[in-house]
């Protein structure tokens, strides 16, 4: 029997998706398990493999294709011996490539459904999502011009906008060009799209308060040192630890001195997680990652550094699983090899706060009746204050500077 293959939900977030590469051909024998597809997602770039015999029989949806909405038919399955249908089969039976999650459906694509051939159409009719025909009459855009990148080019929101973009600029008096000078229209990638989603309804939604202190990482940096003169210089077993390895392990330690932190506010309650999971903030090409080193107030810093190390390489190579940055208790941001002197970061939700980490810097200090010089770094830490007082906040800031300036308790 034929059964659809749909756009799988990859990531809670995911809404929609792009067919980055299809790894089948129309008429290719498919087993279990064999990878179909490499979905680009708002966080990465994932296989989506088979979950039943068969043969591949259409594609619905070329690749390079984007913003197609979750739970849409991309593709075909037939048995061995059956005829491929002309259109996605009507039958709700569905074959829906990896995905468990929920349908989601986005206010601007098509709910699921068959996809009806393109031959069955009236040839002037234009295909457009409602909310595209709305954007395009308040805008005067005419959709017969405009080219649809939706479900077998439908004329979403996106086209419309774009096109309005291009009119505009069509429009522009000549005699601005010298003054304007001139500019491109970049279309934001779906991984831009979720960041922006997500950043705006944290700072809407989220009420934000910011604790800073200072840190003196002297001590920290001198352990470095001596752990790494330690390791091998080669093999499984060297490790070179660097200071974002030390503090990622010195916030897990600090929340679990100070509990409150490590925390998710909810309607009905507040849930406080026993495992210290860190995201850590890694900055891509079109935006940021969160992978996460799990329980890491529970490994030494050789292990925190070898997982971080690999961790980073499969966010920056578009490879993590979802299990490898989906969730995380509490975030790490690190501007400081960029000499930022000091800056709050955006909190991560359901996570209660984020350690923003500022560049170490050479200079005065007062300690006792002395001057000396010490290298200082400023953290911010950003907290949600439905979930976390500003005394608890303050609380956990000098539990981690403790940590940092006897970094001792770090590796016992």
């Amino acid at each position: 029997m034929a059964t659809e293959i749909l756009m799988p939900a990859l990531s809670p977030t995911m809404t929609e998706g792009k067919i980055a590469r299809w790894l089948k051909k129309e008429g290719d024998t498919v087993s279990n398990g064999d990878v179909l597809a490499e979905i680009e997602t708002d966080k990465a770039t994932m296989e989506v493999e088979a979950i039943e015999e068969g043969i591949f029989g259409r594609i619905l949806v070329p690749e390079g294709t984007e913003g197609i909405a979750v739970n849409t038919p991309i593709a075909i399955m037939v048995e061995e011996g059956e005829a491929v249908p002309e259109k996605a089969p009507s039958s709700p039976t569905t074959a829906a490539a990896a995905s468990t999650a929920a349908p989601v459906v986005t206010a601007d694509a098509p709910k699921p459904q068959a996809a009806a051939p393109q031959a069955s159409r009236p040839a002037n009719r234009i295909v457009a999502s409602p909310l595209a025909r709305r954007i395009a009459a308040s805008k005067g855009v005419d959709l017969s011009s405009v080219k649809g990148t939706g479900p077998n080019g439908r004329i979403v929101k996106r086209d419309v906008e774009a096109a309005e973009s291009t009119k505009t600029a069509v429009q522009q008096p000549e005699s601005a060009a010298p003054s304007a000078g001139s500019s491109r229209l970049i279309p934001h990638s779906t991984m831009r799209k979720v960041i922006a989603r997500r950043l705006s309804e944290s700072k809407a939604t989220i009420p934000h308060f910011y604790v800073s202190m200072d840190v003196e990482l002297d001590a920290l940096m001198a352990l470095r040192s001596q752990l790494n003169a330690l390791s091998d210089n080669e093999g499984p077993d060297a490790f070179k630890l660097s200071v974002n390895d030390m503090l990622i392990k010195a916030s897990a330690l600090a929340l679990k001195q100070v509990p409150e932190v490590n925390a998710s506010f909810t309607e009905e309650g507040m849930i406080l997680h026993d495992d210290a999971d860190i995201s850590v903030a890694v900055s891509l090409d079109d935006g940021l990652i969160t992978p996460i080193v799990r329980a890491a107030d529970r490994k030494s810093l050789k292990q925190i550094s070898q997982e971080a190390k690999g961790l980073v390489a499969r966010a920056r190579a578009g490879k993590l699983k979802p299990e490898e940055f989906q969730g995380g208790t509490f975030s790490v941001s690190n501007m400081g090899m960029f000499g930022v002197k000091e800056f709050a970061a955006i909190v991560n939700p359901p996570q209660a706060a984020i350690l923003a980490i500022a560049a170490g810097k050479r200079q005065p200090v007062v300690s006792g009746d002395e001057i000396k010089i010490a290298t200082v770094m400023t953290v911010t830490l950003s907290v949600d204050h439905r979930a976390v007082d500003g005394a608890t906040a303050a609380k956990w800031l000098s539990a981690f500077r403790s940590i940092v300036q006897a970094p001792l308790a770090l590796v016992v």
